[in-house]
């Protein structure tokens, strides 16, 4: 008995000294940047405990704009081991309360390109500079709105190791060229997404077939629009909105989307 009181004396004095190592909880903070003249506000979440250059993962908002949906999927990889960044695509950080500022917010980006390319490339080049992060291991997934920007990046031969797109606009008016696109990509939808018509998706399938690009299409039958944030419930109550959360296919593409960054990021 007294051997084992002094060992777990010393193995509780150990854990007290040592510095706590990869379990520790992942934490963020705010950040910013800019893009031209356009000051953005991100959230850059890490885990402080971890050592040396790390992959980084961007993370693009829902047209909700940057709120504390993306800040927690960006924590979640953070816990993962990657550096992330929650994204600000609207400028100053704002946020909509209303499907109408909102729509109004996400058409300042989506019809002038140049502009929401620019901010995009700002959160790369921001994230990059980080001196725990290797820059030449960045990948981006996007929720909804978010979902579009990544791919519309990936369709411009964006340099990304991956996309990941969750929800998102497939529809484009600038299809990807043969050989554009670099990155792989991996696209979830919900079958019964009134937002994403099956048309939509045989037209992506169709362009993506055509430019060569390596990618996958995961469709969730009797899913709607929405389904990894726990919030589309109450935004389809609410509103009035074809929105609706579903656990099983948010834990699903969760998983798929870990493993698929593993593997790109794998040296």
């Amino acid at each position: 008995m007294k051997r084992c009181a002094a060992e777990f004396a010393i193995l509780l004095a150990f854990l007290l000294l040592v510095p706590t190592g990869s379990w520790a909880k992942a934490t963020g903070h705010e950040v910013s940047y800019r893009a031209g003249d356009t000051l953005l506000k991100g959230y850059l979440a890490d885990n402080r405990a971890m050592k040396g250059k790390r992959p980084a993962v961007l993370v693009v908002h829902e047209w909700w704009g940057h709120n504390e949906y993306a800040r927690k999927r960006a924590r979640m990889l953070a816990e993962q081991g990657y550096v992330a960044l929650a994204v600000d695509m609207f400028g100053d950080g704002k946020t909509a309360q209303h499907p109408d500022d909102a729509g109004k917010f996400a058409s300042e980006v989506t019809k002038n390109k140049q502009l929401g390319e620019a901010r995009f490339n700002a959160a790369l080049e921001f994230i990059r500079q980080q001196p725990q992060v290797d820059g030449e291991r960045v990948a981006a997934i996007g929720y909804c709105f978010g979902g579009g920007v990544v791919l519309h990046m990936a369709r411009l031969g964006a340099d990304l190791k991956g996309v990941v797109s969750f929800h998102g606009s497939l529809a484009t008016d600038a299809p990807a060229v043969a050989g554009t696109i670099k990155a792989p990509l991996l696209v979830f939808n919900g079958e019964d997404d009134k937002m994403i018509p099956p048309e939509q998706v045989a037209a992506f399938r169709e362009e993506m077939t055509r430019a060569g690009a390596s990618y996958r299409y995961v469709g969730y039958p009797g899913v709607k629009h929405s389904f990894t944030n726990p919030d589309a419930d109450m935004y389809a109550k609410k509103f009035n909105l074809p929105l609706a959360y579903d656990r099983k296919a948010d834990q699903d593409s969760w998983g798929q989307t870990l493993a698929f960054l593993k593997k790109i990021f794998k040296k």
